[in-house]
């Protein structure tokens, strides 16, 4: 009998002929400035661990006590009675730091985008999107079964138009952007989109997923940055990547976060964190506050690398924050580029099409607090000999 699925056999045949097939590498250490891949000793370029903190000593002991305490696992979803006290004092740490009434946390952060699109919004309402929003956002915007409006990149004069025409249409109107935008690393024009928003009386949503930790009053994220406290009315963050464990959350007034209890799906039918998640997180957010020093290391690494990366004749293109893309075009240059690196000591991943529009494949790099210049400094040895090597530079 014909197998059905051979279509997905001759789909990864022609990755494999184009280059761009893509071998998952195994991480067989911790998640540090340094690490082992596939036996491999290399400098990590690759993680959103920004602060370090997947190995910070606090975390490691809030992690262990709470396993001690209260086991390995909730047992249920949040709503049945999978609701533990660490969870609530979690939302209730969140909500403090970001200066919100309230917060509900989320299994991961693209459940958290997704889940709470979906859920606030039907067919009868509007999605004005930011052409480069992420992947979770898109699919939030696509359950909702609301019509999407798509506009340029960081273009809020084309934003405000489209409100504008929306001005007498039936419906509900989104508004919604990345903070720090994931593949290009620059910073989304928030000031100016939350006056398009308030213009037309919108909901402004934004996905801070990228600028928690790293953006803000002791990485409160660009609403902090920008000084917009109360005229965000949806934040969206992660503990995946400077807070260095697992999860994502929504931040805004009470009523969201009830009905978000009722309505998120994700929320819903997920089995909520293990006690040693929500223990760890918490105890990440006292880091954040206790040791603004990781957060200033993280800007003098990142401005280090960017200008090593620059004067070696690389194209970082509009990066403003740690994400520091090479762009070299092709897909298949772009992978051919992160094999080699990694074959000199550095981890840092090929992305192509769909991630990235074709024609602007890139290496992606994250520098992290923990990070030393003489690591650094290897790494842009790496990137030169290499550049040199595939004529990038």
């Amino acid at each position: 009998m014909a197998n059905p699925l051979s279509y997905l056999h001759d789909q990864l045949e022609q990755w494999r002929q184009e280059g761009t097939y893509q071998r998952l590498r195994v991480l067989e250490s911790e998640s540090a400035a340094e690490s082992r891949f596939d036996g491999k000793e290399v400098i990590n370029l690759a993680s959103n661990n920004y602060l370090g903190l997947t190995t910070h000593a606090k975390l490691r002991a809030a992690a262990i006590e709470a396993t001690r305490q209260y086991g390995v696992g909730s047992g249920a979803v949040r709503t049945i009675s999978g609701t533990m006290s660490l969870h609530m004092e979690l939302e209730e740490r969140i909500a403090r730091f970001k200066n919100v009434e309230a917060c509900v946390v989320f299994q991961s952060g693209f459940a958290a985008n997704a889940g709470t699109v979906a859920a606030i919004l039907g067919p009868e309402d509007h999605i004005i999107s930011d052409e480069l929003n992420h992947a979770s956002i898109i699919d939030g915007c696509r359950l909702s079964k609301a019509k999407i409006h798509v506009f340029p990149h960081k273009d809020v004069e084309a934003a405000d138009k489209i409100l504008a025409d929306l001005e007498s249409v039936p419906g509900r109107k989104l508004l919604i952007t990345d903070g720090v935008f994931s593949m290009d690393g620059d910073i989304g024009p928030l000031p100016g989109l939350v006056e398009a928003a308030e213009r037309h009386g919108a909901i402004m949503m934004i996905d801070d997923a990228h600028s928690s930790g790293v953006l803000g009053r002791n990485g409160r994220g660009t609403v902090d940055h920008f000084n917009l406290h109360g005229r965000v009315q949806i934040q969206v963050g992660t503990l995946s990547k400077a807070i260095g464990v697992l999860g994502g959350y929504v931040c805004g007034s009470r009523e969201l976060i009830e009905f978000l209890y009722h309505r998120a799906r994700p929320f819903l039918f997920s089995t909520s964190h293990p006690p040693a998640v929500a223990a760890s997180c918490i105890a990440a957010f006292d880091v954040l506050e206790q040791e603004p020093e990781r957060i200033q290391r993280l800007w003098d690494n990142t401005k280090c690398f960017k200008a090593g990366l620059t004067a070696a004749g690389f194209n970082t293109g509009m990066s403003e924050t740690p994400i520091t893309p090479v762009i070299v075009g092709e897909a298949a240059l772009a992978h051919r580029l992160s094999r080699e690196l990694f074959q000199e000591g550095v981890l840092a991943t090929g992305i192509g099409f769909p991630t990235v529009a074709k024609g602007k494949a890139r290496v992606r790099t994250i520098v992290t607090a923990t990070h030393t210049r003489q690591e650094l400094d290897r790494a842009l040895e790496a990137f030169r000999t290499v550049g040199k090597r595939l004529g990038l530079i």
